[in-house]
């Protein structure tokens, strides 16, 4: 009796634990993004879609979840062959997803390794038809065409290529060195025919600065000479504008002094002496025109004697008989002759001293016309004090302007 309990017992513990396992084989949950492929009896039966799911215990058979997600995988470098022959060394990066869950899981037995296979060999194929050059700056090309041969080929395993990368093109280190000398080269060449076009630009420029200097230099030069040649223009006409009033002044004042011939007389015998200055003067050539000077100064000397009595001089008698051989003293003792003489000297005295006063008032007339027509010639005007005080001439003997100082005594004649 008690036997049989616990046979029964154990029966009953285990169709419990028979229950509690077909139970776990029977509810399946399956994760977002996954998919599961469910075989009865060793054939498909159905994809399990997201969620709780039940299938029948020991006769259903779920295989491993299906990620649905876009994967990334990272194939090793692979050598490639140029169309120049020579090996590169490219690594791919491929982006895809599972589209079909049963034709991914049936149609492939490792649709990774499928791919990479595929993606070597296409990246083979497509490099093999390009040189360095182009297969270096060919990037996108590249990507474009291993995409396109891949996504026709895993179409049917229910993936979908959507993209593939060029990690890495590695050409061997002896191609390296020589694309790093070719480019410092080319950069070397480009720096330098930058340096040239810099030192052209800079030599145009610097000789169009040249030129426009040099243009307006000399168009600054042609102002200046036609400006200094108009200066020298008014100069010349003001210059000669004032020689023309100076002659006309000393032509003005030489007739209003009305000087006569005893004036000229005198003057010419006072400049005697002067033309016989200098070192140099050797020989003293007498003018002709000496004799008719002192004829002139004899006739004033005679008219002037000749109003006096008994004056004893040749031509010009006393009175009663022209005698002076036998003439009587006044009552100072003096001879008559002598106070001719006398008054010869003083009469002499006089005109000398009124030609020195009118030729000394034209010189100062002359002075004031000359200075009159530099001060107009320059753009003011000046009177005559202004010119004497810009001459600095002053009055020695305190006379005043216009007064000579006392001329030289006139010799006196013999007493007979």
């Amino acid at each position: 009796m008690e036997a049989g309990q616990a046979f029964l017992l154990f029966v009953i513990f285990l169709l419990a634990v028979f229950v509690l396992v077909a139970l776990a084989k029977a509810v399946r949950i399956v994760p977002q993004a996954r998919a599961g492929i469910v075989e009865r009896l060793g054939r498909y039966q159905r994809t399990l879609s997201p969620g709780l799911a039940v299938v029948v215990p020991f006769i259903d058979r779920v295989l491993p979840m299906v990620d649905l997600r876009e994967q990334v995988v990272s194939f090793p470098p692979q050598p490639v062959i140029t169309q120049d022959n020579l090996v590169v060394s490219i690594d791919t990066v491929v982006y895809y997803q599972v589209t079909d869950p049963k034709a991914a899981t049936y149609e492939i037995a490792n649709y990774i390794q499928g791919i990479e296979q595929l993606s070597v060999t296409t990246l083979r194929n497509v490099i093999g038809g390009m040189d360095l050059e182009r297969t270096l700056t060919s990037r996108e090309e590249i990507n474009s065409a291993l995409r396109g041969v891949l996504d026709d080929a895993t179409g049917k395993w229910g993936i979908r290529v959507n993209r593939v990368e060029l990690k890495a093109i590695d050409p061997p280190p002896s191609i390296q060195d020589s694309m790093e000398k070719q480019m410092r080269a080319d950069r070397d060449k480009r720096a330098a025919i930058l340096t040239a076009e810099g030192s052209r630009q800079s030599q145009i420029l610097t000789a169009e600065g040249e030129k426009q200097s040099a243009i307006l230099s000399a168009e600054g030069d042609k102002q200046a000479q036609i400006l200094r040649a108009e200066a020298d223009k008014q100069a010349q006409i003001l210059k000669a504008d004032g020689e023309a009033k100076a002659i006309g002044a000393v032509f003005n004042a030489i007739h209003q002094g009305k000087p006569d011939q005893k004036l000229l007389s005198y003057q010419y015998l006072q400049m005697m002496p002067e033309i016989a200055k200098g070192d140099a003067n050797k020989v003293w050539i007498v003018p002709s025109e000496i004799g008719a000077a002192l004829e002139g100064l004899g006739q004033a000397a005679g008219k002037f004697g000749s109003t006096f009595p008994g004056s004893g001089f040749p031509g010009h008698g006393a009175e009663g008989d022209g005698d002076t051989e036998g003439s009587e003293r006044d009552e100072d003792g003096a001879m008559p002759g002598a106070a001719v003489a006398d008054e010869v000297h003083d009469a002499a005295s006089d005109a000398a001293a009124e030609g020195e006063a009118a030729v000394t008032a034209a010189q100062d007339e002359v002075r004031a016309a000359l200075k009159a027509a530099e001060a107009a010639s320059r753009g003011r005007s000046t009177s005559p004090e202004d010119v004497a005080a810009e001459t600095g001439e002053t009055d020695p003997g305190g006379q005043g302007p216009g007064h000579p100082p006392e001329p030289p005594p006139v010799p006196r004649p013999p007493e007979s």
